[in-house]
């Protein structure tokens, strides 16, 4: 570690940095800048030692958009305490100073009612930028801490490079939104982290597995039948840019978000062939992943699924090709002999990986006159199903492991080959066993160590640590030989890998699987260590010549062209700095003023003085980007919690705001009516507005009319007789949030501003306050909320009395009333939750409806 800290080797920090760390470290601190790191060069280190420099009462840093395991660490390392519920309790707590994570919805809320001290803030620390868009929450937090502070430093860290190659100058975008002038890129071809790394390298072995000659002919035919299809679907829409759409692309991670950036605008002109094309990639790409992951039984099942006539209806032909007939002969041939016995040949891997562990590492150990007890191997695979898999492989043996997966997989075996006949007098037990449940898939990680006792040829080597509470590391006893196998991300945690070699300081690692990130972690860790400390040898498992090494090498092509082309884009930028006093015009924050001052102007008088547009806003609308660029176009808002409407433009205007899915449930539901009825009643000028999705099409056709209930003649008859009962009632279609800013904008020239006393007294005794909502799932409130039965009304009691869905169901209609106090109310809500619908002939009702299940969320969120 020593060796590469060069010129910084003076500087100290808290948390230990590397050379190259030190000077991104020292850059950030210095300057407003956008961080872009590679993928696997993680930033919570540099992010610690800035925040452990603030960490006094004095100061007031805020830290924004990280996810759940970013906040947790952060909480963790500095016994962050969250914020209070309510907003009396959060202002003191502002005042007091310190480091928060802060939800933006909150925050937005709170710096509106100034209720933060937004001149006193120190900074603000921006987690996953490249998410950061100008109509976010985020973005609407920058804005108003920067219209009011433009001391306090701003400083934003991304490991997504890629994100930001997606549309037209994204990067200067997002740079804006962040309100940063100073872009840093630090690709892994960076000299200074070359040099660093190759001061102390891990010992690396690549050891190349060959395919099986049935999977290699099964790997061709794959990529045949996706060559295929992927020049018919580009032959059929030659009209549509369709150039990412490659074989090569389908077998990367990342495939299914470049279907979304090619397609998503363009869905609904598609023909049924073209999706059906679509659908048929995906289906291949998850097989030629499988081929390579899963063992030959597991494989074998998953193909038999498709060789079905109902799947050869809704396909778009392939398998009827002869390649796919070849396909499916290979798989079975996989499985079983020439004799129609049970045979299923091996995963290449499981023997290598068995040689590693039970020959080569203990024979390893023994040259270096070590203790194979006190021995550390840790076992890195892709996903929780490979590790299940590879866990039940080294504790039950490989034909063990295979004969029970064929009883769970319900596959036919008439007869078994001889190795097999031993597991055949077991089969009575199977019923109760389930090597793969759904709740193993769930694990990440499990610890073995090795068998003791003498042991029969048959059984295996290897046995579970059962008495690790939690798989907490640090309780393994030091007189056993510990192997870890772990998940690359446990549960999507880009930071797990790092604790774990922190924790576990494993001697041997043995990749199972490739991934860019976990190299460079490795590579981390081994710079890290003290002179004195062993050298980690790596063992790398991986398949030559077939799709895992050419996704792992198009990953590392695809982030090396996203760095060229963002120091590119870096070396064209022109960004002023805030000495030149340009700033403010470059963000766009003076655009208040300048608008007002034309509304000055235009109203016909130099005296007179039109006050700034008022907008009220419901809290619960802050979930969506409107108040985020209505306030960007220079209007001010007010967030209430009303019940009537969802914006207040004027005291005679009053807008309800309704996506099309929102559009569907609240048609369904009867929800609408009610809420065009005080709209109506309230108002003179009621507004339904129907926005769509600005990354969608602008129709109400295709992949938007979702529902088996509602088709799209169906949603416009409900709405024409809507107008119907409601003369009064407009309805307003936008394409996107920004043509509905816009829109406000124009409805207000002119007009009063809407009175926040007089909306908040129609709302009536149902106001509640301004926060509650944010205790809720947000889920769950929103799926409470379109049940019938369930109003703006009672929707809060039901919130706070109610402890889940599970709950909610347990209880009586006499229950119900006396949370509702309604008994209308209570006996549809009753009715919905309990009696059974009629079952329907048509196929087009016994159609499965939705795949999310909110089954056993509590309602509140602490």
């Amino acid at each position: 570690m020593d060796d590469c800290d060069g010129e910084y080797a003076a500087i100290e920090t808290k948390y230990p940095l590397l050379s190259f760390e030190k000077q991104i470290f020292t850059d950030t601190f210095e300057k407003d800048a956008l961080l872009i790191l590679a993928k696997g060069l993680n930033y919570n280190n540099i992010i610690s030692n800035i925040l452990w420099v603030y960490k006094n009462p004095a100061n007031l840093v805020l830290v924004l958009n990280g996810n759940e395991h970013e906040e947790k660490y952060f909480s963790e390392n500095f016994k962050i305490s969250p914020l209070p519920n309510t907003g009396t309790e959060r202002e003191k707590a502002y005042l007091e100073g310190g480091l928060f994570l802060a939800s933006t919805r909150i925050l937005v809320v709170d710096l509106l009612k100034n209720r933060v001290p937004v001149k006193h803030i120190t900074g603000i620390i921006v987690l996953r930028a490249h998410t950061v868009l100008e109509s976010c929450q985020e973005a609407f937090v920058l804005r108003l801490f920067r219209q009011n502070n433009k001391t306090g430093f701003i400083k934003a860290f991304s490991n997504s490079p890629i994100s930001f190659t997606f549309g037209y100058n994204h990067v200067e975008k997002v740079m804006r939104a962040l309100f940063v002038t100073e872009l840093f890129l630090w690709p892994r071809f960076h000299g200074n982290i070359i040099k660093c790394l190759k001061s102390r390298q891990a010992q690396v072995e690549e050891l190349h597995v060959p395919l099986t000659p049935n999977m290699n002919n099964i790997q061709s035919c794959l990529l045949d039948i996706m060559n295929y299809t992927v020049k018919q679907l580009k032959s059929i829409n030659k009209n549509i840019n369709l150039q990412e759409i490659t074989t090569e692309n389908c077998i990367t991670k990342k495939f299914h978000k470049i279907l979304q950036s090619q397609l998503d605008c363009v869905w609904h002109q598609l023909s049924t062939r073209t999706k059906e094309y679509i659908q048929d990639l995906k289906i291949l790409r998850t097989m030629i992943i499988n081929l390579i992951h899963d063992d030959a039984v597991s494989f074998y099942a998953l193909l038999s699924k498709y060789r079905t006539p109902e799947y050869a209806q809704v396909n778009s032909g392939w398998i009827l090709l002869d390649s796919a007939e070849h396909l499916f002969r290979l798989a079975r041939g996989r499985v079983y002999n020439s004799k129609n016995e049970f045979d299923p040949e091996l995963a290449p891997k499981w023997q290598c990986l068995s040689d590693l562990l039970i020959k080569e590492i203990p024979d390893e150990v023994k040259k270096k006159n070590e203790s194979l007890n006190s021995t550390k191997v840790l076992i890195l695979c892709l996903d929780n199903k490979t590790c299940s898999q590879l866990n039940h492989f080294l504790t039950m043996g490989a034909n063990k492991y295979l004969f029970y997966t064929a009883f769970r997989r319900d596959l036919t075996i008439n007869a078994v080959s001889s190795k097999y006949k031993n597991f055949n007098d077991d089969i009575s037990q199977l019923s109760g066993e389930n090597p793969e449940s759904e709740a193993e898939f769930n694990k990440s990680n499990y610890v073995l160590t090795q068998v003791t006792q003498p042991i029969d040829k048959e059984d295996s080597m290897f046995e579970p640590i059962t008495e690790i509470e939690n798989l907490d590391l640090t309780q393994i006893e030091k007189d056993k030989p510990i192997i870890c196998i772990q998940t690359f991300k446990q549960n999507g945690n880009h930071l797990s890998l790092e604790q774990t070699l922190e924790a576990l300081r494993p001697e041997y690692i043995i990749l199972y699987h490739s991934d860019v990130a976990a190299v460079r972690q490795i590579e981390l860790f081994e710079a890290r260590k003290k002179s004195e400390e062993a050298m980690s040898k790596v063992y790398f498992l991986i398949h030559d010549k077939t799709v895992e090494e050419q996704s792992y090498l198009t990953a590392l092509r695809r982030e090396k062209q996203a760095f060229e082309l963002l120091i590119q884009t870096k070396s064209i930028m022109v960004v002023p700095s805030y000495q030149d006093g340009k700033t403010d015009e470059y963000f766009n924050l003076n655009v208040e003023e300048s608008e007002t001052t034309n509304d000055t102007r235009k109203a016909g008088g130099q005296n007179q003085v039109k006050e700034k547009p008022v907008v009220i806003v419901d809290m619960r609308e802050f979930r969506s980007d409107l108040p985020s660029l209505l306030h960007k176009r220079g209007i001010n808002i007010e967030p209430v919690t009303i019940t009537i409407g969802d914006y207040i433009l004027t005291p005679e205007i009053c807008v309800e705001r309704k996506s099309i899915s929102d559009l569907i449930g609240s048609l369904n539901s009867g929800r609408l009516y009610t809420q065009c009825t005080h709209m109506c009643r309230a108002y003179t000028r009621p507004i339904l507005l129907i926005e769509f999705d600005q990354n969608k099409p602008f129709n109400l056709q295709g992949s938007f009319v979702v529902s088996s209930d509602l088709s799209g003649a169906d949603i416009q008859q409900k709405l024409q007789l809507l107008t119907i009962h409601f003369p009064r009632l407009k309805l307003v279609w936008s394409p996107s949030p920004y043509a509905t800013a816009e829109l406000f904008y124009e409805l207000k020239q002119g007009r009063k501003n809407p009175n926040v006393e007089e909306a908040i007294a129609l709302s009536g005794e149902n106001s509640i306050d301004d926060i509650c909502y944010e205790r809720y799932n947000a889920l769950i409130h929103d799926f409470v909320h379109k049940l019938p039965g369930v109003t703006s009304k009672n929707i809060t009691r039901i919130m706070n009395r109610g402890i889940s869905l599970d709950h909610l169901i347990t209880l009586s209609q006499e229950s119900l009333y006396n949370i509702l106090e309604n008994k209308k109310e209570a006996e549809m809500l009753y009715s919905i939750l309990h009696i059974k619908a009629k079952p329907s002939d048509s196929k087009k009702d016994e159609k499965a409806f939705g795949k999310r299940k909110f089954g056993g969320k509590v309602f509140n969120k602490k």
